[in-house]
């Protein structure tokens, strides 16, 4: 419930490796339970650096790195020259590379972004600051990446080097096959990079082809360095930069070999770490620090029940005892129970009244008793961070809620205009140009026509939409999320566009979430006063939207924390763009039947601008959004069945907010 939101956390939760799992964790590795956390406590490790060395009269030489991980860190660095005087005169500072070609003042150059999110703000010097050439001709660039080595030899060295790590692995440019000895360079970008890039380019064929990037040897040249990771996409690769031998094709395992560099990452980004996947192979849980807790223990045996493709009720005391499992058996008794135990908490998770049966409350995982209000029917807001996740994700839910006789309303909180391929507008446009000719209909249409049509045919790759381009986009977008909604049973008075300002840049890189954001979030909330809300929990979006406007949920019922109906009000967290929950994570099943599967189809083709080919599809799946939500809730039924549970079509699992 919301009443029940965790205490934030100033401190990691793990810092390891530890001395009897360094076999397994071949660098340190400090966890905190949120990408925030991290960010203050590095923040604070470099400005502890800079004051240090000023103190003595000494320069202090940063390494930096660009994309969305530092960004926090460089708002607490803002922070902390601004209100605790932590001065930049005596910083000296060298990025790690550039994309080549590249004018210092696009959109996408890092030299921009330096800029933006953190020159500008603070008293460093000018001259102290250095970012790879992007203007540079083919023939000059040798020559200039040696001058950027000898740059920082002069200096004595980079004293704290920060990084990023892309899904390759790569740490500044260094691409799968980078040499551990490489240094300052030309090099082409990998095709995972580019997909990875194309959000901010605005398609992949913008995405430069080449980059100037310090070497995997420069980098491990610095005298400390810290790597940042945060969020659930970057979790896989973790896995392998921290657990797997130092190699070339992942240039991030060369930290290895560091004497001072860690791992920083987010509970999210360390998920796949053994120490947190399946701790139970590291050792006795007590060594480090765990103890068999319910959720622990229905995550281990489901992760057995799928490993041997045997149901729950089918393991015996052998498989525990040979499959690392023996102290859960010490711990918790016979394999019999332990299976009864886990098998009927699953079991329990399935619903097909995602809104509470008339009359009566619903047992919740986790929780001593269940709070679920005994009202029927319920108000429900349905929060949908681009106008098709509602129906993307939740589709099945969201039909079924209607069709149980619940209020449900939906709020489609950014106007997803960004994402609207241009030649999708301009049919628009010549839409309606035609229908205003036709049934002669004002002249300003023509006016506005012209002056899209004008824009678009002189539009520059990566450029920023005009404001008529961006309304009209914005249009397209509504019209389709209504269309969807109403096919989904919910009245057209209770469809309710927001409109965030956050998102309103006509760029995929955003504003910071603002008290407007969450005041207008608040006020829908108060004007409803709902018994639930669903919201999406799939945090990876290459353009982090759904982070942001979970955070304005989360902040706009904090506001609103002392109103009774706010106390009582379940927060339910829904997946399927970006990923799903896993089964020992969900905590209520909506099965769908093979009708509710197809009307879900239904709606989500109902947004005809992000059908067969999406402007943002996500660098990691080539599937339509049907497609990945469809084949997710049929995995989702697949795994229920192996487990020994009913069969169903398909399967969408959520997860409440505590």
């Amino acid at each position: 419930m919301h009443a029940r939101t965790k205490e934030t956390r100033s401190t990691p939760i793990y810092r390891g490796p530890l001395p009897h799992i360094s076999t397994i964790e071949r660098v340190p590795v400090t966890v905190y339970d949120d990408s925030g956390d991290a960010n203050r406590a590095i923040a604070r490790e470099i400005a502890a650096l800079i004051r240090t060395r000023s103190g003595k009269n000494l320069k202090t030489v940063l390494g930096l790195a660009t994309g969305s991980t530092p960004v926090g860190i460089y708002d607490e660095l803002i922070r902390l020259h601004t209100e605790e005087q932590l001065s930049f005169k005596h910083v000296i500072t060298f990025n790690l590379d550039e994309y080549w070609p590249m004018e210092p003042d696009a959109l996408q150059s890092y030299h921009r972004f330096m800029h933006e999110h953190l020159f500008d703000h603070i008293d460093i010097s000018p001259e102290n600051i250095h970012i790879p050439n992007g203007q540079l001709g083919r023939n000059d660039i040798a020559a200039a990446c040696e001058e950027y080595e000898e740059k920082i030899r002069e200096v004595g060295g980079i004293d704290l080097q920060l990084l990023g790590i892309g899904r390759t692995g790569h740490i500044g440019f260094n691409e799968p096959g980078s040499s551990l000895e490489s240094r300052t360079r030309l090099i082409t970008l990998d095709s995972v990079t580019r997909a990875d890039a194309a959000s901010d380019f605005f398609g992949e064929w913008n995405v430069p082809r080449q980059a100037i990037t310090m070497g995997v040897g420069s980098i491990l040249d610095a005298r400390r360095i810290v790597l940042l990771a945060f969020g659930e996409h970057k979790a896989p690769i973790i896995r392998q930069a921290v657990e797997d031998a130092p190699n070339s094709h992942v240039s991030a395992s060369a930290l290895q070999q560091h004497p001072d560099a860690k791992f920083v990452l987010d509970r999210a980004a360390a998920a796949k770490l053994t120490r947190f996947d399946s701790p139970w192979l590291v050792g006795p849980l007590e060594s480090i620090g765990l103890t068999w807790t319910d959720d622990l223990t229905r995550k281990a045996l489901i992760w057995l029940s799928l490993k041997l493709s045997k149901p729950i009720l089918k393991l015996t005391d052998e498989d525990y005892n040979e499959h690392g499992l023996q102290d859960l058996l010490s711990k918790r008794g016979r394999s019999y129970d332990i299976n009864i135990e886990v098998f009927r908490t699953l079991q329990n998770t399935i619903t097909g009244w995602p809104g509470g049966k008339p009359g009566e409350t619903r047992q919740i995982r986790g929780l001593p008793e269940s709070t679920t209000s005994k009202e029927f029917p319920k108000r429900v807001v349905v929060f949908s961070p681009h106008p098709d996740d509602d129906v993307i994700s939740m589709g099945g839910t969201f039909i079924r809620l209607c069709e149980q006789g619940h209020e449900v309303h939906v709020a489609y909180q950014t106007s997803g205009n960004i994402a609207v391929w241009d030649e999708t507008a301009d049919a628009h446009v010549d839409f309606v140009e035609a229908f205003c000719q036709t049934f002669e209909v004002g002249q300003k249409a023509n006016e506005i026509a012209e002056k899209i049509r004008h824009f678009l045919h002189t539009k520059a790759a990566g450029a920023v939409d005009i404001p008529e381009l961006q309304q009209v986009k914005g249009l397209i977008r509504r019209t389709e999320a209504r269309a969807g909604a109403k096919h989904s049973g919910v009245q057209p008075e209770r469809i309710h566009f927001l409109d965030l300002p956050f998102y309103e840049t006509g760029r995929v890189r955003k504003k910071p979430l603002g008290t407007d954001d969450i005041q207008i979030t608040a006020d829908l909330l108060n004007s409803i006063k709902p018994h639930q809300i669903y919201a999406a929990g799939d945090l990876s979006d290459p353009h982090g939207t759904h982070r942001v406007c979970l955070g304005a949920v989360f902040q706009a019922m904090e506001k609103l924390s002392n109103n009774e109906w706010a106390k009582a009000c379940e927060i339910w967290l829904y997946r399927g763009a970006w990923q799903e929950w896993e089964p020992h994570e969900i905590e209520m099943a909506v099965p769908l039947s093979p009708e509710e599967v197809e009307r879900k189809r239904m709606a989500i083709f109902k947004h005809e601008s992000q059908k067969d080919r999406a402007l943002f599809p996500g660098p990691t799946d080539s599937r339509e959004f049907w497609q990945r939500a469809e084949d997710r809730n049929k995995d989702t039924a697949r795994i229920y069945d192996k487990l020994g549970l009913p069969e169903y079509e398909a399967i969408e699992g959520f997860v409440l907010h505590r």
